[in-house]
């Protein structure tokens, strides 16, 4: 499931995504017909992982997966995103990071009205391969 439709702009430190399915009628994790708030965790997660994807560079030492292992200080400032005409923008701020594990601020919005922000702990697995 790709949430994002594009990524706008990226560095070492950062990620700015943009999406409009939020809007879709199938939108795969809708509930009795509704896409609530907390689903903008989701699009942050993305923004996280392509992020991590996008400044490894393709390195041998990037991890296979990660996993969204906690979150702290998250706000909700609408119920649904259902209900967003304009499309999200999904900002997402490397604080630290040591190979196993990531800290990211994360903040969503649409119409330069905020809908969704906190922080976020990403744990890595990393696969050790070993030579024959």
């Amino acid at each position: 499931m790709c949430l994002l439709d594009e990524i706008i702009e990226w560095d070492a430190q950062h990620v700015r995504c943009r999406s409009g399915t939020h809007r879709a009628a199938d939108h795969p994790l809708r509930a009795h017909g509704r896409l609530g708030i907390a689903a903008g965790i989701e699009y942050a997660a993305q923004a996280m992982a392509a992020h991590g994807a996008l400044a490894s560079g393709g390195s041998a030492a990037r991890p296979e997966a990660g996993f969204l292992a906690g979150l702290r200080s998250v706000r909700m400032h609408v119920l649904r995103l259902d209900g967003v005409a304009a499309d999200l923008y999904c900002d997402a701020l490397l604080v630290a990071g040591d190979g196993a594990t990531a800290l990211y601020e994360f903040a969503l919005w649409a119409a330069a009205e905020p809908l969704l922000s906190g922080r976020a702990t990403v744990m890595f697995n990393i696969s050790i391969r070993q030579q024959p």
